[in-house]
């Protein structure tokens, strides 16, 4: 590994992603400094408290709160949840089953098994053309 390599570092916008939290919920010190690969490494490895709280109640940032429920991003917004949600929040959600996010789910069921099927037909290509 190049030197340049160890010791990349990050904004803490782009670790909180990677690590799949809110950033505004994250300690001020996570917030305010610099990450290095090797701390991220660390971070996820051995979780601090905090954020292995942050991961279990939340607030959760939009790509987490999407794939908790089953839907896209966009459909998060369409069904009009532009916030990041608490876990407790997603559980109630999915106890209501609004209408939206029930068509939503279905959208991205949907969206799944075409996505299925032409990775099939390209597979089947493959092989054909082996």
């Amino acid at each position: 590994m190049s030197s340049q390599q160890s010791t990349q570092t990050m904004k803490p916008a782009t670790a909180a992603k990677k690590l799949g939290v809110y950033l505004p919920a994250t300690p001020a010190s996570f917030q305010e400094g610099v990450i290095s690969r090797a701390e991220l490494n660390e971070l996820q490895a051995n979780p601090p408290e905090w954020l292995s709280e942050l991961r279990r109640t939340g607030p959760h940032p939009r790509p987490v709160v999407a794939a908790k429920l089953g839907v896209s991003i966009a459909g998060l917004a369409r069904g009009g949840v532009t916030e990041p949600l608490t876990s407790e929040q997603i559980e109630a959600l999915k106890e209501e089953r609004p209408e939206w996010l029930e068509k939503e789910r279905a959208t991205q069921a949907e969206v799944r098994k075409e996505t299925a099927r032409i990775k099939n037909l390209k597979k089947e290509k493959e092989q054909k053309g082996a």
